[in-house]
């Protein structure tokens, strides 16, 4: 390899990593993005218990699960990106909370439920995730 060519590709060399919920490391987190998803959960499943037309509850189901994807996506961003050992240490519970949010935003919560009682549930475990979110921030 010539020298120039050595000291070329040392300058073009990344000299730190970042990572963020997008492609710039703008430092805004916050628990109210997973929050209106998950309202948006609930409301669609009481439009749907509310409504007898097949096409609306196949809207209504199709729509909820995007929803409840997005729920999931904002809750992994808080738990990978914005929280820090610090943090786990200090709420042990946390790992768990995030864990068990997830689940209720997955498959086998209110992504594969249409039961509004299920998103009052992920409503709940996404309340206290900001509580402790918004203890972090003081």
């Amino acid at each position: 390899m010539r020298l120039s060519h050595l000291l070329t590709s040392r300058l073009f060399v990344p000299q730190a990593t970042a990572s963020a919920h997008c492609d710039l490391p703008c430092g805004v987190y916050d628990p109210a993005q997973a929050r209106i998803e998950a309202e948006s959960v609930k409301a669609i499943c009481e439009k749907y218990q509310a409504n007898e037309d097949p096409e609306f509850r196949a809207r209504a189901l199709m729509i909820k699960e995007q929803r409840s994807e997005l729920v999931k996506h904002h809750l992994w961003v808080l738990w990978t990106d914005y929280f820090k050992p610090p943090h786990f240490e200090k709420y042990p519970q946390l790992h768990v909370l995030v864990n068990e949010a997830t689940k209720l935003a997955g498959a086998s919560g209110a992504k594969g439920s249409a039961d509004p009682t299920v998103a009052d549930e992920l409503l709940g475990k996404i309340d206290e995730i900001a509580k402790i979110f918004w203890e972090t921030k003081k």
